[in-house]
């Protein structure tokens, strides 16, 4: 197995959660890779779990050849829902390849922080894994498989499928569990946490891992199949493995434009962690002036029309911060408001999405960080978020949604 005594400047490490529909992509993206390789300056560590049939694998990458020849070790079946897989691979590629920066890449469908568990009705629930505590927050989930209208309500059960074959999806309490774990081992943050999934750049998730790790790269909107062009990406890095993280950060989102067309439909944001207190608290104030605004009746009517025009994506629950605050701030809200609205302007623009773009017509009013706004119903998870509790987000929204549906 090669190994990296000495430091390197980086080693980056992609865990590929590849046990669904993503499998091709998964084998064209570690081709990508290894058209750079890893170098004296450079690790590029990948464990690619695949669709049934294949062994999952651990591979240190190296320029040119045959992927095979780049394995290290063969896990035989993994469960990559289970957070001790990834926090092993984590724990192995930090000891086995050192580096003065590391970057985790987590490469699978994405739906935000929603949590909705499709396989449910799949399996017993006495079978069932325990999730730590009460309440499981899924941060990579698949596109719809099926959308099944539960009984008596007003959500929609949509399709999560991490790891197809062990029926198990990764949740948010589990992912801020691994980052702690992983900056106890660094002493540290982590430098970066790349998501190369859909819908993953929302405040909710960014706080939620924000004690553990300095940047994320996410998106708004749904990603390409393509995903991140990884070969762009780390022939930059390996040229100049001084960079920084947040260098990097910046880096890996214009490559990533670069590589997509207009009608590609894409966003991408990098945002700093370090900076998500301060929007949550920004938020936070937000979300106190709409609660008290809300017995006004034309406030009420104005947040509603606000809502129906703001910027929104695939899973049309989840909109774009900036824009609803910029568009509530013109539409003549209360002082209060609209004072809550210019903070969380500043918040965002100021310090915490340190770069962003889109290709799109339908995305032009994208700033880098989304936040869940439904309209009919609140899904009954969202209230166990960190970013619920500090900010009062929750709240808000089952008072809007209630005064909405008793008019």
């Amino acid at each position: 197995m090669p190994t990296t005594l000495t430091k390197k400047p980086w080693t980056v490490l992609v865990y590929m959660a590849g046990d669904n529909s993503l499998d091709p992509d998964g084998v064209e993206d570690l081709k990508e890779m290894k058209k750079v390789g890893s170098t004296d300056q450079l690790n590029i560590v990948a464990q690619f779990d695949r669709a049934a049939g294949h062994v999952a694998r651990r591979y240190y990458l190296r320029k040119g050849g045959i992927v095979t020849s780049d394995a290290v070790a063969s896990l035989g079946a993994v469960n990559t829902g289970d957070p001790k897989y990834l926090t092993d691979f984590i724990q192995w590629g930090i000891k086995t390849y050192p580096a003065d920066h590391y970057m985790l890449i987590l490469w699978n469908h994405g739906q935000g922080w929603d949590d909705t568990d499709i396989y449910a009705n799949e399996r017993h629930r006495s079978l069932r894994r325990l999730a730590t505590g009460p309440i499981r927050h899924a941060l990579f989930h698949a596109p719809v498989r099926r959308s099944l209208e539960q009984a008596g309500s007003d959500h929609i059960a949509r399709a999560i499928l991490l790891d197809d074959n062990a029926k198990d999806f990764l949740d948010n309490l589990e992912m801020k569990k691994v980052l702690a774990s992983t900056a106890k081992l660094l002493k540290r943050k982590l430098d970066i946490l790349g998501m190369d999934a859909c819908l993953m750049s929302m405040a909710e998730v960014g706080y939620q891992v924000s004690g553990s790790a300095d940047y994320t790269v996410g998106s708004e909107q749904t990603e390409p199949g393509e995903g991140w062009p990884y070969t762009t990406v780390l022939t930059a890095l390996a040229k100049n493995p001084a960079m920084t993280p947040r260098a990097l950060s910046t880096l890996i989102v214009s490559k990533y434009l670069a590589s997509y067309s207009p009608a590609d439909g894409v966003t991408l944001s990098a945002c700093d962690l370090s900076k998500a207190n301060s929007l949550a608290t920004a938020v936070s104030g937000l979300a106190t002036a709409l609660k008290a605004s809300l017995s006004d009746s034309t406030s009420r009517q104005r947040i509603l029309a606000v809502r129906n025009q703001v910027q929104s994506y695939e899973v049309p629950d989840n909109i774009d911060l900036v824009d609803f605050c910029s568009l509530l701030a013109k539409a003549g809200a209360d002082s209060s408001t609209t004072t809550a609205c210019q903070n969380v302007i500043k918040a965002v623009r100021s310090s915490y999405v340190i770069t962003q773009g889109y290709k799109g017509t339908g995305l032009a009013n994208s700033n880098g960080v989304a936040i869940y706004f439904p309209l009919r119903a609140v899904s009954p998870l969202y209230a166990g978020l960190d970013f619920s509790k500090k900010t009062g987000w929750d709240a808000f929204l089952k008072s809007y949604v209630n005064v909405i549906r008793s008019r």
